[in-house]
């Protein structure tokens, strides 16, 4: 079974993204994609980054992803991964979702591992979610999401590749000074899982508060990297077999585990 599978690097300042998104879009079309996975909370520009919440912000960017949700009918036929920043049961929490122009909007996993540092205080604007790594299915791959952080924690990657996963999706907010420590987790993703590993990323300004660097990935699940973005090409499409991932959890190093 073949799957067009789409990663991305969008702008993190609301007129550049505008622009991002209409490219984004043709390109979609033109690459007939299938799958689209956007960065972490693509919406509004990345704002965990004092160590003190702050309401009025946490609600514009709330309001910025509820409007644009609206917009992702707009990579229709396409289904389209992300997360995006939500109230729920009087809990603040970093949500991952799949949507799709037949089911709409499906929860598929709470942000768990969060940093607290210069630049990324989530712990201090959201809260973990309740722990579950469920996979879920999406057009014909049974997908499993590890948000930004969360790529980190392999045994989940490990877990993942016991319960069949085709592809590990992880959303990103991440620096420019980082990019080769976190293709190196992308590689070693896949190869724990014998999954594809997929990731997309913000980008701004060296002059930002925090430069986040871009760099999306595909990478296939012997840590073959089969297409990465750049500025020059902020778009990547990969026909990818899902039997690949099916055939490599029987194959070394995984069925050591």
């Amino acid at each position: 079974m073949r799957l067009k599978v789409t990663v991305c690097e969008l702008n993190d300042g609301a007129d550049a993204f505008a622009r991002d998104w209409e490219r984004l879009k043709v390109h979609v079309r033109a690459e007939q994609s299938e799958i689209v996975l956007l960065p972490e909370m693509p919406f509004f520009p990345w704002f965990a980054l004092t160590p003190v919440f702050e309401a009025p912000t946490w609600q514009r960017a709330i309001a910025a992803h509820d409007a644009w949700q609206e917009r992702l009918v707009e990579l229709a036929p396409a289904a389209v991964l992300g997360t995006r920043p939500v109230d729920r049961q009087d809990q603040r929490l970093n949500e991952g979702f799949c949507w799709t122009q037949e089911e709409g909007h499906r929860i598929a996993h709470y942000k768990y591992y969060l940093p607290n540092e210069a630049g990324f205080w989530e712990a201090s604007w959201y809260s973990r979610g309740d722990g579950a790594f469920t996979p879920l299915r999406c057009r014909e791959a049974l997908v499993g999401f590890e948000i930004c952080t969360e790529l980190w924690a392999f045994e989940r990657a490990r877990l993942y590749g016991k319960e069949g996963v085709h592809l590990i999706v992880t959303p990103r907010a991440t620096p420019q000074v980082t990019l080769d420590k976190w293709l190196v987790g992308g590689r070693a993703t896949a190869l724990s899982s014998g999954a594809f590993s997929l990731s997309s990323n913000h980008v701004s300004s060296a002059a930002d508060a925090v430069h986040l660097g871009g760099q999306g990935w595909i990478i296939g699940p012997d840590g073959e990297v089969l297409g990465m973005t750049s500025s020059e090409q902020p778009f990547v499409t990969v026909d990818i077999d899902l039997s690949l991932a099916d055939r490599a959890k029987d194959t070394y190093p995984r069925y050591v585990f």
